[in-house]
């Protein structure tokens, strides 16, 4: 790597002029990544957090330099690493199981649309993210960030005591730890917004419809999408334009041909507080945090203050409490994953939710060290979605979620709605509605709270403005200690 250049809270632009420049090599940049990977995540603190690498990557890097010499370059991803969640397919020598060793066999032989595209902006999929095990659909018991196939993802500020946050927390935890330059998480609850909020970074939970999820092992097809997860808002928002677009075998994605963007990068402005009516649903939302959090908090809506922003304090959200229920997600799951195990390989063990319950139980000493209460409730569903407390509640809680957030936006004349971390996210996820949350703070004991912030359909340029604004007043992003 060139003496000039710094890997450690690197970020896309930086490192391109740094190509540029002919300081650095996309060869270069891998093997830094690759040597940090080797001393921190699988030496020193094993943090855990990249469950495979990808061989072909250093050759990848090799091939993509000597592009950029002789025909230029093809985005501002051209050789820029980027770890993925083990829940995505790519067609190359990495497996895709979803945390399971159920499916730890499992080469694809299509990339999912998401990479399709990252490889055709010039991005090298470096490797696999370790996860929660089926995207926290295994059961109950499960911690955050264990999986039978990658065992424990640990949080770098506080290696034994803190949770890494959702299932996207191997994405999380290798971002921060300067692993990579970014990663991409999936969600359905919480999965990005949580654990980019505990560990520091930003996470970006699209639109329903504005990311396509084919070639990704679905949890529910109502609230899915994949996300960019990075150190800065500018490098997330590079990153959303490559991701966003229509995929043919995503059919909700034809939305983003009218409310996608490939660039969302037009939409970062330092004084984008000013002005902006951010509402704060105070009841429900905030009532129960912590001492340190809350302080966190209001620090936060005050730097929002004092860079222009008007606060709405004190919203009240009808239905909150009834719509926190993730009951109704595990209907669509046994639906959506027989269908996807169906079409797996016949020398793959499973091809249905119930051949993978029986699966666990043959292989109880490593598949069952938490249990698989998710799996077997979901297993007494029809899997038909015919039942009638499925239909009622998905449409209520669809119906309400988005009538909830779009009246309240519309009668307060909101910009966007502030909640502390992942608080406001089951509601948000349920209306398929878009978030972004950025590093407030870190509380004495290393957990970081991140401040998320929502708005209705597709006002991903709206939260990208916002959230730009408020980190580069801000500036709460504070590396591992563990790195300083």
């Amino acid at each position: 790597m060139g003496n000039d250049f710094v890997l450690e809270e690197a970020a896309i632009e930086s490192i391109q002029t740094a190509f540029k420049n002919n300081i650095l090599s996309a060869e270069e940049l891998v093997l830094g990544y690759l040597e940090r990977i080797a001393r921190y995540d699988k030496k020193g603190p094993k943090i855990n957090s990249v469950l495979e690498i990808n061989p072909d990557a250093i050759s990848q890097a090799r091939a993509l330099d000597y592009e950029r010499l002789t025909s230029g370059y093809r985005s501002k991803l051209h050789g820029i690493p980027i770890l993925v969640k083990d829940n995505i397919e790519t067609a190359d020598k990495l497996h895709t199981s979803g945390g399971s060793m159920a499916l730890k066999d499992v080469y694809s032989k299509k990339d999912a649309y998401i990479i399709e595209k990252l490889r055709k902006a010039g991005a090298i999929i470096l490797g696999k993210t370790n996860m929660t095990e089926w995207a926290s659909y295994m059961s109950e018991n499960m911690p955050a960030g264990y999986s039978s196939r990658g065992g424990q993802v640990l949080n770098p500020y506080g290696l034994n005591r803190l949770s890494p946050g959702g299932s996207s927390s191997g994405s999380a935890a290798a971002v921060t730890c300067n692993f990579c330059l970014a990663a991409i998480g999936t969600e359905t609850s919480s999965s990005i917004v949580n654990p980019s909020g505990y560990m520091g970074i930003i996470g970006i939970k699209p639109t329903v419809g504005l990311v396509s999820r084919s070639g990704i092992i679905p949890a529910t097809n109502m609230q899915d999408t994949a996300g960019p997860m990075t150190r800065t808002v500018e490098d997330a928002a590079i990153l959303l334009g490559i991701l966003a677009g229509y995929d043919s075998e995503d059919p909700i994605t034809i939305q983003s041909q009218s409310h996608g963007y490939t660039d969302y990068t037009r939409f970062l402005e330092k004084d984008g507080l000013k002005g902006a009516r951010i509402g704060v649903p105070r009841e429900y939302f905030y009532s129960d945090l912590p001492a340190e959090e809350s302080e966190i908090m209001d620090n936060a809506l005050a730097v929002m203050k004092e860079n222009g922003a008007e606060i709405i304090d004190n919203l009240k959200i009808p239905y909150a409490k009834e719509l926190k229920s993730k009951r109704v997600n595990l209907y669509e799951f046994k639906s959506d994953l027989n269908y996807y195990l169906s079409k797996l390989d016949s020398h793959i063990p499973v091809h249905s939710l119930t051949e993978l319950i029986h699966y666990n139980k043959e292989h109880s000493k490593v598949m069952l060290k938490y249990g698989q209460s998710f799996l077997e409730y979901a297993e007494k569903t029809s899997g038909s979605l015919a039942e009638e407390e499925y239909l009622k509640s998905r449409i209520r809680h669809m119906t309400l979620s988005r009538n909830t957030i779009d009246d309240t936006i519309s009668e307060k004349r909101l910009d966007a709605l502030v909640f502390p971390g992942d608080k406001g996210a089951v509601l948000v996820n349920k209306a398929g509605y878009p978030m972004v949350t950025v590093p407030a703070g870190i509380q004495k004991d290393g957990k970081g709270l991140g401040v998320t912030f929502a708005a209705g359909a597709f006002k991903e340029p709206v939260l990208i403005k916002l959230a730009y604004a408020f980190e580069q007043h801000a500036k709460r992003r504070v590396p591992p200690p563990i790195f300083r």
